[in-house]
């Protein structure tokens, strides 16, 4: 790669604050694991890898929601590089991918790239869901 192209690329992970530590939010959930029972009004679901400088830029954005709304969100992420299983299930074309979930577990919105928080949050509130610190 020419020096230039990785000048763009550090520049942006600099913009996004991204650093290789502390990427995963947790665990990734298992491939085709079932959810499970949740109290969560919302399950978030990021497919992506970490090493996708897009999919890195959403992690920051992981853990803001988690901050935000507690347990009224699951935020679930999956490493399709690692694993594709849950890329098959969710039939993704690109990554990163989020898809959400209802309570009942049946998809409402889906969406492909990088996903600001300010829309996730508008989108949320759509759905009546409210941040803790309200």
């Amino acid at each position: 790669m020419k020096k230039k192209h990785w000048g763009i690329v550090l520049l942006a992970l600099a913009v996004f604050g991204v650093t290789y530590e502390g990427l995963r939010p947790g665990k990734p959930a298992p491939a085709g694991a079932p959810l499970g029972p949740s109290s969560a009004k919302v399950t978030f679901i990021e497919l992506g890898s970490v090493n996708c400088i897009p999919c890195r830029a959403m992690q920051p954005v992981m853990r803001a929601l988690e901050q935000k709304y507690g347990d009224r969100i699951r935020i679930v992420f999956y490493d399709v590089w690692e694993d594709d299983r849950p890329a098959r299930e969710y039939r993704i074309r690109v990554i990163p991918t989020q898809v959400f979930l209802d309570e009942a577990g049946r998809e409402f919105h889906r969406h492909e790239g990088f996903y600001p928080l300010d829309q996730i949050v508008s989108l949320l509130a759509g759905r009546g869901l409210v941040p803790l610190d309200r």
